[in-house]
């Protein structure tokens, strides 16, 4: 996936998609930190993805990456399964929030499910991420349950492709 995604909505940075190398690591480490930092009050703990092991994610090659004029923005952390592609976290830098990153890894991600034939997505966050129980549903995800897991309250969605 090195598919240039445009121009940002600021103007002038140009961003691509790509999946992301060893290289990229110590990046989605600091990523991860920075755009989930703000949940650890709401939650009470770190969230899953700040205590990811991004190493074995890339080395599995389950991470895609958004860069902006070089500089890794955000990432995604995807999971094939039977029948559908799992989104295990995206995450922006905050000073990157609210440009439409996000909502274009989440695309490709839905993009990259058709092209493998897989017929949804599915993904969770946690109940104190208000702002996610706000969001998937405008990009088209269902709500599908609500459970506990791994000590953490999650709320399950998924997509139709």
């Amino acid at each position: 996936m090195n598919t240039p995604v445009g121009a940002e909505p600021e103007g002038n940075a140009s961003s691509r998609l790509r999946p992301a190398h060893p290289g990229d690591v110590p990046a989605l480490e600091r990523c991860a930190r920075a755009a989930y930092a703000r949940y650890v009050p709401r939650i009470g703990r770190e969230p899953a993805p700040m205590r990811a092991d991004f190493a074995h994610a890339v080395a599995r090659e389950r991470v895609r990456i958004i860069e902006c004029d070089g500089q890794l923005a955000g990432y995604a952390v995807i999971e094939r399964r039977a029948t559908e592609l799992h989104l295990e976290s995206v995450a922006v830098f905050p000073d990157r929030a609210g440009t439409g990153l996000g909502r274009r890894l989440i695309e490709a991600v839905e993009t990259e499910a058709r092209r493998l034939g897989l017929d949804r997505i599915t993904l969770y966050t946690n109940a104190l991420m208000h702002e996610n129980l706000v969001l998937y549903p405008r990009l088209g995800y269902i709500e599908t349950d609500r459970r506990t897991e791994h000590g953490f309250d999650r709320v399950f969605f998924e997509k139709r492709l």
